[in-house]
């Protein structure tokens, strides 16, 4: 086991890992309820919806195989299941113009031009081809998503009342989940300070507890808490149904919604689910200490064709396109350094199509908190950006304040990048610019744009 996960190698050891795998699946667990319930509220063009049920399986059943795939294959701490924004592409701008099956062959479609990228080593060298300092930010910026996620999704903060956001609700703090929240963080970050083994892991399973306990003594509002209740479920164990999975129609959505709007949907799911994924595996991997000084990922082609076969797993099981997950840095956080923690994850998963209501009991209250620490974490890697040349010192800022701005880690990296080859090819610095960063600029242009392209092409 040693040699395989190369654990001596990267100073961990089993019981970390298996600790960072634990934490991983507890911060990413709200997907296996949340995915369902995007696409399961959606309709497709013939006005159909996916089951619920269904979808969960195939929401955990898809994360289970990548996951581990990712552990035994790259060797990387890094979970993977169906990705939010991905999901949204094909419940709101896919589904409505074609059949869910055809929805899911684009989806299908997506991880095997992802994977395509990744075996040709042109991912690999894009990833390569970034600066050392805006991988350093990509770091940063991550960091300060997942902590507004975390913000988010405990309720800390909130869509404002005159203002894009707000302290809370209603502009002021109240309510047993953001109370608990609160506790929670403040006892990861003592426990954390303290270097108390597993601090956040103990952290999360005692917030998690009170959280059950105040939910059966005061009687909460359920919404209140988010997706998940704090609730313990009136049986551990529910059937699996597998009815969706293998469920695709891989090209009839050209063929349904015309080649243009197909084509428009594959093109910013690949762009989406490459640039995604790849600014999350530099940012993790940067905290984890995996970076070499060149700014170099270990065993980075197989991360990346991983994160593409993930892609057409999901949609093969009709969970939507897969993709590493962010929280999978709440894990680094509690020493995750190998594949042997993503093992661990994966085999959670796994276990979890048996016992689907357990996933139901560790509310984001409990686990927010995890992300918000994470996230001030990765912060620390803003030393390593050179603030005095503008130059970098600019598109850092943009890739570190667009990714909480805009939700997105694609717009953050994206930005960062149009910035930084603007401004050495206007300075007359142009050859310091690696060549493919001005195709990959030039490929955000057309992102950024799509839509309004979109609406030309069919005018």
């Amino acid at each position: 086991m040693d040699r395989f996960f190369e654990l001596s190698a990267r100073g961990t050891t089993v019981g970390r890992e298996v600790r960072g795998g634990l934490t991983t699946f507890m911060a990413m667990a709200y997907i296996i309820l949340l995915n369902p319930i995007i696409l399961g509220g959606a309709t497709d063009v013939t006005g159909a919806k996916l089951s619920i049920p269904q979808l969960t399986t195939a929401t955990i059943f898809a994360a289970a195989v990548s996951t581990i795939l990712m552990g035994l294959a790259g060797n990387a701490p890094f979970g993977l299941a169906a990705g939010l924004g991905l999901n949204a592409v094909v419940a709101y701008q896919a589904a409505p113009y074609m059949t869910w099956a055809q929805a899911m062959g684009l989806v299908v479609l997506e991880g095997l031009v992802i994977v395509l990228l990744a075996v040709s080593g042109l991912r690999q060298l894009i990833m390569n081809a970034i600066p050392l300092p805006l991988k350093h930010a990509i770091s940063v910026g991550i960091g300060t998503f997942i902590a507004l996620i975390g913000l988010v999704d405990a309720g800390f903060v909130a869509a404002g009342t005159g203002t894009p956001v707000q302290l809370g609700a209603t502009g002021h703090l109240s309510g047993w989940p953001v109370a608990l929240f609160c506790f929670g963080l403040l006892l990861m970050i003592v426990l954390y300070v303290r270097r108390t083994p597993a601090a956040i892991l103990i952290g999360i399973a005692v917030t998690a507890v009170l959280a059950v306990v105040v939910d059966s003594v005061a009687k909460v509002d359920p919404a209140s808490w988010g997706v998940v209740a704090p609730r313990l479920p009136d049986s551990p164990v529910a059937a699996p149904d597998f009815g969706l999975i293998g469920q695709v129609d891989l090209f009839g959505g050209f063929a349904r919604a015309g080649a243009v709007t197909a084509t428009v949907v594959l093109f910013t799911l690949v762009l989406s689910g490459f640039f995604d994924a790849m600014g999350t595996v530099i940012g993790v991997s940067d905290e984890a200490g995996l970076v070499d000084e060149r700014g170099r990922v270990p065993r980075l082609g197989a991360v990346l064709t991983v994160d593409g076969v993930s892609g057409a797993i999901g949609g093969l099981s009709s969970a939507s396109a897969g993709t590493v997950f962010v929280e999978s840095a709440a894990g680094v956080g509690e020493g995750a350094r190998t594949g042997l923690a993503a093992l661990v994850t994966g085999g959670l998963f796994a276990v979890t199509l048996l016992f689907t209501p357990l996933a139901t009991v560790v509310p984001a209250a409990a686990a927010a908190p995890a992300l918000v620490l994470v996230g001030a974490l990765m912060m620390t890697q803003a030393k390593n950006v050179p603030w005095d040349d503008l130059s970098v010192a600019i598109p850092a800022f943009l890739t570190i304040v667009l990714m909480p701005f805009t939700y997105s880690i694609t717009t953050g990296l994206g930005g960062g990048i149009i910035a930084y080859v603007v401004i050495k090819a206007g300075t007359g610095r142009w050859r310091e610019a690696h060549p493919l960063l001005y195709a990959v600029a030039a490929l955000f242009v057309v992102f950024f744009c799509v839509g309004g392209i979109e609406a030309l092409l069919e005018g």
